[in-house]
């Protein structure tokens, strides 16, 4: 149903090559009615300066948005508050402005920025945009009603150079259209919005040879239905709560996964169903997963949720180990595709008993260090979009 759709984002920057800091800059605010409002600014130049025309570009013209505020008055009130360039006489950044409603009604102004795409079905669909004019400055709108898996792309500038080397022809650049093309069978894989994001700009470094020649950035919205996964690790304080534990776990609707071999074997006894441990080789030093009929996942404890985390944190960052666990079929790497990938709400279900296997010192894993692990992924999840919920037993 369209109430259901979910705006999974993913976007990420590459640095001109000589320069410290990105002159392009997103912001991102998650509002309480559950819209969203997104900001691609690219700074006049490169380095700090565009780097802070970009971020002041960005952060005030989203709030004001968020604020319901009219595009002319945010326009007029950005050029009014930024200092001007003196070389080029110019006041602020190029700008793309996207405000997704929950419902899937889609705002989207952009002002000197490549034309964002909306790709449905592998196929880029033309946006109708008007045009008017604030103070000498042409500002493109459209209003446009998306769908489930519709995918929107917008990037700066430095993405349609891509392959534009210092002295080099423009003619050489990659061009909006030639990157639309490369986008549009990669958007019907299923992958998420970070995934198309890094495949994107993946691309445009290996077209730039790894010198970068202009701040690169891009911006991706990926519309899908929620997805409801439940998580449990770590059998309860009481034993007597096992049996309240699963039975809220398991009438949650979605995918279940269980995590520690104490828990699954909870689980297996509340189900009726064996717990059968894989023969499979695990990947490096990650314990193999097992099986229970009724679960989606079932996975060792915490050196799992550690590996999950370190690619949680990379995730937030670059990204460059998805090409591992994006193809991994270990147990790590199949719960990061599900927490990351297939997931927008996440239950943890959390046991707080401590695990007499962790007493051993040799292991260096204590109660507290279990919990801030659960604690700092479900933070990364939050900071990935996702709708967390932690309850402890």
């Amino acid at each position: 149903m369209i109430e259901n759709l979910y705006a999974d984002i993913g976007y990420q920057s590459l640095t001109k090559y000589g320069e410290f800091v990105c002159g392009d800059h997103i912001e991102t605010i998650h509002q309480p009615d559950g819209s969203v409002v997104l900001v691609l600014a690219d700074g006049l130049g490169s380095g700090v300066k565009a780097c802070i025309l970009s971020t002041l570009t960005s952060t005030i013209i989203s709030r004001m948005v968020a604020a319901n505020l009219n595009i002319p008055y945010c326009v007029r009130a950005i050029a009014e508050a930024l200092p001007v360039c003196s070389v080029r006489n110019l006041a602020y950044s190029t700008f793309t402005i996207l405000h997704i409603s929950p419902t899937g009604k889609a705002l989207i102004v952009q002002y000197d920025n490549p034309c964002m795409a909306l790709i449905r079905n592998g196929e880029e669909v033309p946006l109708a945009f008007t045009r008017m004019t604030v103070d000498d400055k042409t500002i493109e709108s459209v209003s446009v009603q998306l769908q489930k898996g519709d995918v929107l792309l917008t990037f700066s500038d430095g993405a349609e150079n891509a392959g534009v080397a210092p002295g080099m022809s423009y003619e050489l650049k990659w061009g909006r259209d030639d990157i639309v093309r490369y986008m549009e069978p990669l958007c019907m894989a299923g992958y998420s919005a970070k995934t198309l994001n890094t495949i994107l700009l993946d691309e445009c470094f290996r077209r730039y040879e790894g010198m970068v020649g202009d701040d690169t950035t891009a911006l991706t919205i990926y519309m899908r239905t929620r997805e409801q996964v439940n998580l449990s690790i770590g059998p309860p304080a009481n034993l007597e709560d096992n049996e309240k534990m699963m039975s809220l776990f398991f009438s949650k609707g979605g995918k279940h996964i269980v995590c520690g071999g104490t828990t699954s074997r909870i689980a297996a006894e509340y189900l009726g169903k064996p717990l059968v441990l894989s023969t499979d080789r695990s990947e490096d030093d990650i314990p193999a997963a097992g099986s229970i009929e009724g679960v989606d996942l079932v996975t060792e404890g915490i050196l799992t949720i550690n590996r999950v985390l370190d690619y949680a944190k990379d995730y937030l960052e670059d990204n460059e180990s998805y090409s591992q666990w994006c193809f991994q079929r270990d147990g790590a790497s199949t719960l990061a595709r599900m927490l990351f990938e297939e997931a927008t709400d996440i239950n943890f279900f959390v046991g707080r008993a401590a695990n007499p296997a962790h007493q051993d010192p040799d292991l260096n894993i204590s109660f507290d260090i279990k919990m801030r692990l659960i604690r700092d992924l479900a933070d990364c999840l939050k900071q990935m979009g996702k709708t967390i919920r932690i309850n402890y037993f």
